[in-house]
This record gives structure tokens, C-alpha cells and sequence, in this order.
């Protein structure tokens, strides 16, 4: 769970607020990815940080559930409904991993905002720094960052968190996966009729 902020000298622009669901949200989402992917990347990496156990904080491994295995030779996955990168993960997983030269790297978690973003998917250029709406000082991770805003950052969290509308995170996970999917599929050239979501 993450934190809608800014750090010191960052730029202050959002890449994209798109309503969570817009039915165009997959589009503009591969969009703006397509546009944020630089040339020469050869492998995509999907972060998919966040807990199995909490409703409100399972956006990034619902993501990372429906991207599945969909593109093995150009995409990973890491973080999902089965083994999701949670707080406990995060640290050891990603230390421990390196990501290949010429990769580019995805983040994506439930975050807290102000009430004009909640319901909202937001695209940012640069990493996301999970945990901070929980308290946590976690590493910050990704060239991107693909966040859903599900709670005011005045919220309660001991009790929200748990009861967020799951059809609000499904859809927002929905959207993006699709969204990632589209993107991934546009800059690898696969043809238009190959999956964009892993179907079990």
C-alpha cells in the first residue's frame, strides 16, 4: 500500500489519471505505457506489490494474477495472488534480484490519495515506493509506476483496507493487466490476435 506523493525535486505532473472504469482505460493505459518504454528494451517486468489477505492492498498481485504467463519470451511477472510481494517480499525478493540491461520495469500497487485521485488509475514516469501508506520505509522500485488510488489518505486503515470494494480493485486490475498486455503486445509486435490475459 503505497502513498500518492511526491519526493523533493521530483517533477510535479501526473503521466495519466484515468477513471478506474473508463471504458477506454486499457488504451489509455497502453498509451501511456507505449509512450514511457524506451526504444531498445528487450524484457518488461511487472512488480505487483501488495498482500493476498487485505482487499484494499490486493491490486497489484490481481494485476499480476491476470497477466499470467502471457508473453514468457518479453514479460515477467513478479507478485501474484498465489506468492504476492508484500511488505515481508519485497526487500529480500527484490535485493536479491537483478533485472537484465535494457529492461523496463513496472510497478504497481493500491496507493492512498487525496479525494479528487480515490478511483483513479494513475501513470507516473519513475519508481513507486511501496509501504508508505502503512508505514513501512521500503525500497523504491520501477521506471514506472501504475498506481490505483482506493482510499483517502485520511482513511481509517485498520478497517477500510479490509472492506474495499472488491469490484472497485477487480476492475481496476482488469483494466491495467489489459492495459499492460496491449502495450506489451503493440511494442514486441505480436500479432493483434494473441491473448492479452493469462486464462487458466
Amino acid at each position: 500500500m503505497g502513498n500518492l506523493q511526491y519526493n523533493q525535486g521530483e517533477p510535479k505532473y501526473f503521466e495519466k489519471v484515468i477513471s478506474f472504469n473508463d471504458r477506454l482505460a486499457p488504451l489509455l493505459i497502453r498509451n501511456t505505457l507505449y509512450s514511457l518504454i524506451p526504444e531498445g528494451t528487450k524484457h518488461i517486468f511487472v512488480v505487483g506489490i501488495g498482500s493476498n489477505l487485505i482487499s484494499g492492498d490486493s491490486l497489484g498481485p490481481f494485476v499480476g494474477t491476470l497477466l499470467g504467463n502471457s508473453f514468457p519470451k518479453h514479460l515477467t511477472v513478479l507478485g501474484n495472488l498465489e506468492f504476492p510481494m508484500d511488505a515481508t517480499k519485497i526487500v529480500p525478493e527484490i535485493s536479491q534480484f537483478n533485472f537484465p540491461t535494457n529492461s523496463f520495469v513496472i510497478s504497481i500497487d493500491s496507493v492512498l490519495g487525496s479525494a479528487d485521485f480515490v478511483n483513479s488509475i494513475v501513470l507516473r514516469r519513475g519508481p513507486l515506493q511501496p509501504g508508505l501508506g502503512l508505514g513501512h520505509n521500503l525500497p523504491p522500485i520501477g521506471d514506472c509506476s501504475v498506481m490505483g488510488v482506493v482510499l483517502t489518505n485520511d482513511a481509517v486503515l485498520g478497517s477500510h483496507l479490509l472492506y474495499t470494494n472488491l469490484h472497485l480493485i477487480y476492475t481496476m486490475a482488469t483494466n491495467i493487466a489489459k492495459g499492460i498486455s496491449l502495450a506489451v503486445r503493440q511494442f514486441f509486435h505480436y500479432p493483434s490476435d494473441h491473448p492479452i490475459l493469462h486464462v487458466s
